[in-house]
Order: C-alpha cells, then structure tokens, then sequence
C-alpha cells in the first residue's frame, strides 16, 4: 500500500534540478521596478551550490514562531538560508466572498475577523468605504469621527504591545511576553468597556459607532496614557540597550527602500527603510491632518528598526489620544440618516414604526446606490484598503481587502536570503503578520 503524497503543486519550493535559470531569479528577486540586469544579479548565488549540498526544509504550518498558520520552505546550505518561499491557503476563510453574501449592516461582523489583533481599522476601512458609496462619507457627526481616530490609535497601541510580547518571545527574551501581554490588557479591559467585547467589535458602523462612549471613558484614558510610558522605559531597558538583544536583530532581514517599494510593502517595513509613507499623514483622513505626531522611520532596513519603529509608534498614538481628549465634542455618535440608521432603542417599545424600521434594517439591510470605491487607511501593519463594488442591493456585488500582512509576507524571501536558519524566526516576528487577513 503507497503512501499518499500531499503537494501544493507550484506553490513548493522545488529543487534546484527542476527549475530554470529564469525560475531561481523569479525567485529571489526578479520583482516589480527592477531591470532584468539587476534582477538577474540577485539570481546569481556566490558559489551555487549542487543540489546534494542543500536541504529543503519545511519551517510550519504548524510553529509556534510563525504567527499563525503559515508554512515556509526553506533551502539550506549548513545554516544559511538559500532560498525561502513562504506557501500560504491553510487557514483560508473566504471571507471576501462572505462579505458578498451579507448585507453591508452585517458586514462589520465579517471584516473585524481578519486583522483580529487590529479588528476596529478593518471596520473602519469597511465603513468608510460603504459611506462613500451612499454618498454620506462629509455627513458623519464630529464625536462620531473623533471617537472612531480614538479607538484606531488605542487598538495600534495594542497591537503593538503584542508585537513586543511575541518579538521578544521569539528571541528568547521570554518575560516580554507576560509584560506585553499585561499592557495590551489594560488597553482590551477599555475596549471591553465601551464595546462590550475584547476583540472582534462590529462597532465601527456604517453612519457612525454602535454606541457613545461609557462615563467614566475619559479617567480610563488618562490612566492608560500615565500607565504606558514607564512600562515602554521598563521595555527600552530589558532589549533596546542590550547587547544580545541588538546581535540578534541588527544587520537581518535587511531590505532596501527599492525593494520595498517594489514589493508593495507598506507600514513599519517600507519606514524602517528610510522612506516616511504614512496615510494618516499623507493621504489623511478623519482627523488626522488636525492633530500633531511624527512618521517614524529607521535607517537600515534591518530587524531592529522594525522593534524600535513600533516601540515608537506606541508612543506616537499616545501623543494622538491626550489630543483627542482635548478635541473631543458633544453630539451625536452616528449619522441620524433612517436609512442607514436605526431607531433608537427606547423608541422601540414606543412605536411600531419604529419596530418595522429597527427589523427591516437589520434583517434586510440598506440598499447602496451603483458604484465601486477603494478606501485605504493606515493600520498597524501598513495600508488595509477596501473595495467594493456595490450593483444597487443590499450587499456588496464584490468585496475585496488589501491585507497589509498579505502584502508584507513576499518581502520574506528576499530579507532571508543569505542569513541564518536561527535568524529566520526573527525575520518572521519583525515582519509581524496576522494570517487572518493573509488567508482571508
């Protein structure tokens, strides 16, 4: 009795005996804006070795250090990476074609699942985009705008605190991962208060937010913001200054401003290259071009400038929130539009219109007029954008997402090449993906 074979046909890394001249420079770096001169250099390997020198390895889909199910094959010579070629699908949801089959007040419910540690940014992108389609994206109430920058620069915060617990858990440094995850709660424990759940909201809406801001949401804030910043001093003390902690990140995983660029890689990757491309600065939206903060960047490319880029950005979003405090207005937390809107909850008991119109909304939907729109905003791991072709129903004709970590997972072959099998766990963590919305 044979043993079956499980393949992923094309997608694997096949060896070198098997592929052309053409196919290894396709692989490591025959990339969009490169001539075929310099893509042809990238493909010349000092000393190619014959293939009884190399091993394929296969690093996932299940590990612990690649964030989510996310398979690499590897090509080693000794501990050198060779050849990389990250094989993705395991954890596929088909949530783009979900979203075609909800309705666009459903749809938040759908789109806060795939960036699942950055759930209000993906339901912000959705709204937005469905807004410019009914042609009421100038019509949203103040609070609601400042409400939803508030809850945006909250969530980069604690996403980021979580990338400081898993990149110091993948390199050894293992209390990061308790200290991390203790500050990221405190964040959650608001966000529980306002929305009612820690993650995965659907309360960035269509029109607005589900709901005002809690009393008391204001001291809660303050004390995040007089919390953080010793706890970031505590983090610059246990890795930023330490020498180990610099060894292991400094000089790998570098990429060049060219090949970043190339590749579509945006957020900390294309910064820590030197190259200041941030949406809420550069394309701003809510907000953004009324408040005051600073585009961090690095200088080499390296795994270091990623750590301390986000170690930064943390403190960046808290200068953003002390001035949404001061910013913030009275009024209406959603668009009082009875198309898009539901009636308030006392008038329910009250008014039988009011009960046809709370149930048509939410079992039928809204209807959005002819079009198609592309929205895209600055999340914590780079551009997220929404399309959405709308054919006058209910529910989006088609649906697509531009995940960030999508996008940023082909950079991978290029910052391994040439480095240490040891090193590739921390080229994956700097990279910082969320297979949520790679496979979405």
């Amino acid at each position: 009795m044979s043993a079956t074979i499980h393949t992923e046909g094309d997608q694997e890394l096949k060896p070198r005996s098997q592929i052309t001249a053409r196919e290894l420079m396709r692989e490591v770096g025959a990339v969009l804006r490169m001539s075929e001169a310099e893509a042809a250099m990238l493909g010349d390997l000092p000393d190619d070795p014959d293939e009884d020198q190399t091993m394929v390895i296969n690093m996932g889909p299940q590990h612990p250090s690649t964030h989510g199910v996310l398979r690499l094959m590897l090509e080693l010579q000794g501990e050198t990476v060779l050849r990389c070629k990250p094989i993705i699908g395991y954890l596929h949801t088909g949530m783009e074609k979900t979203g075609e089959n909800l309705s666009y007040m459903q749809g938040g419910t759908n789109v806060t699942r795939m960036d699942y540690l950055s759930p209000f940014n993906n339901e912000l992108v959705f709204s937005m985009a469905t807004e410019k389609l009914l042609g009421i994206d100038g019509d949203i109430p103040e609070r609601a705008v400042w409400m939803r920058m508030l809850l945006s620069e909250l969530n980069r915060m604690s996403s980021h605190l979580l990338f400081m617990a898993t990149n110091g858990m993948d390199l050894g440094a293992v209390s990061m991962m308790i200290y991390g995850w203790r500050e990221r709660e405190e964040v959650l424990r608001f966000f529980q208060k306002v929305t009612g759940l820690r993650m995965n909201h659907n309360f960035i809406r269509p029109g607005g937010v589900a709901a005002d801001l809690p009393p008391g949401w204001r001291d809660d804030v303050l004390h995040l913001l007089d919390l953080i910043p010793e706890r970031l001093a505590e983090y610059d003390i246990l890795m930023t200054g330490q020498p180990l902690w610099r060894e292991r990140l400094q000089g790998v995983g570098v990429i060049t401003p060219n090949e970043a660029l190339a590749l579509g890689a945006t957020g900390p990757i294309l910064r820590s290259t030197g190259v200041a491309w941030d949406l809420r600065r550069d394309m701003p939206y809510l907000h953004y071009d009324e408040v005051e903060f600073d585009v961090i960047v690095g200088s080499y490319g390296d795994a270091f400038d990623r750590y301390a880029i986000r170690l930064n950005e943390i403190r960046e979003s808290m200068k953003i929130v002390g001035q949404i405090l001061d910013r913030m207005p009275q009024g209406d937390y959603r668009i009082q539009d009875k198309k898009v809107t539901p009636p308030p909850r006392a008038r329910i008991d009250e008014s039988m219109e009011a009960l046809i119109h709370h149930f048509k909304i939410f079992t039928e939907g809204f209807k959005v007029p002819e079009g198609e729109v592309y929205v895209g905003i600055e999340s914590p791991r780079g551009e997220v954008g929404c399309y959405i072709a709308s054919d006058g129903s209910a529910t989006p004709y088609r649906m697509h997402v531009r995940g960030p970590s999508f996008v940023n997972i082909q950079c991978l072959p290029h910052m391994m090449r040439g480095g240490l099998v040891a090193d590739a766990v921390a080229v994956i963590s700097s990279v910082d993906p969320v297979l949520g919305e790679v496979d979405r």
